[in-house]
């Protein structure tokens, strides 16, 4: 179940934001999958709209819950928003909705305070893209960083756990390519920065 105050609730909605290529809805399931074995018995994941041509910018869903879920539409104010490319940002649509003491998760090498947005929700970063490029993550001159940000997720949230996670990607991805994800998971992990929201007394 959620280790974190501000989402400790009986269903987690989750949107990611990234550009096609960069694995958003792939990220979307494998953050599902980890919270099945971690115990909750609602899981969903999907693409939440557009097709995901390479470059253009693509949303995905994740709900959590411990009990089932019956709800299908667009997550509209999210717990958590994961940030693939920090270029995103700049679109109005990427942080709406986010609810008070929810997270924000960028893929940026800026600290959260230096990120321009305001809200009351707390930020993380983390330089996947530097992660995976240093580990070779990169498939026809694109930096994979979907399975770099869970780190971020991870250290952020305590949603699931890096064990949980790591049975999924050993699971779902060749065994050639388990080792460099699952690296790129711990470097993020220990790179993100944390601003948690000043709560006004």
């Amino acid at each position: 179940m959620p280790t974190n105050p501000s989402i400790d609730k009986k269903l987690c909605e989750i949107r990611w934001h990234g550009r096609g290529g960069q694995g958003a809805v792939t990220a979307a399931k494998l953050v599902a999958q980890a919270a099945f074995i971690d115990g909750y018995r609602g899981v969903t994941a999907a693409p939440s709209f557009g097709a995901e041509r390479r470059g253009a910018p693509v949303s995905a869903s994740t709900r959590i819950s411990p009990e089932q879920i019956l709800v299908v539409s667009q997550v509209d104010n999210p717990e958590i928003v994961v940030v693939l490319d920090h270029t995103l940002l700049k679109y109005d649509g990427v942080v709406n909705g986010l609810v008070e003491g929810g997270w924000l998760i960028v893929n940026s090498k800026q600290a959260p305070e230096e990120l321009e947005v305001e809200g009351e929700f707390n930020i993380a970063t983390a330089d996947a893209t530097t992660v995976c490029r240093e580990l070779g993550l990169v498939v026809a001159g694109h930096t994979i960083v979907n399975t770099a940000i869970l780190g971020a997720f991870i250290r952020a949230t305590g949603m699931i756990k890096k064990a949980s996670l790591e049975t999924v990607i050993r699971e779902r991805f060749p065994r050639g390519d388990v080792d460099i994800n699952l690296a790129a998971i711990a470097k993020t992990y220990e790179i993100t920065r944390v601003k948690k929201r000043e709560i006004k007394k």
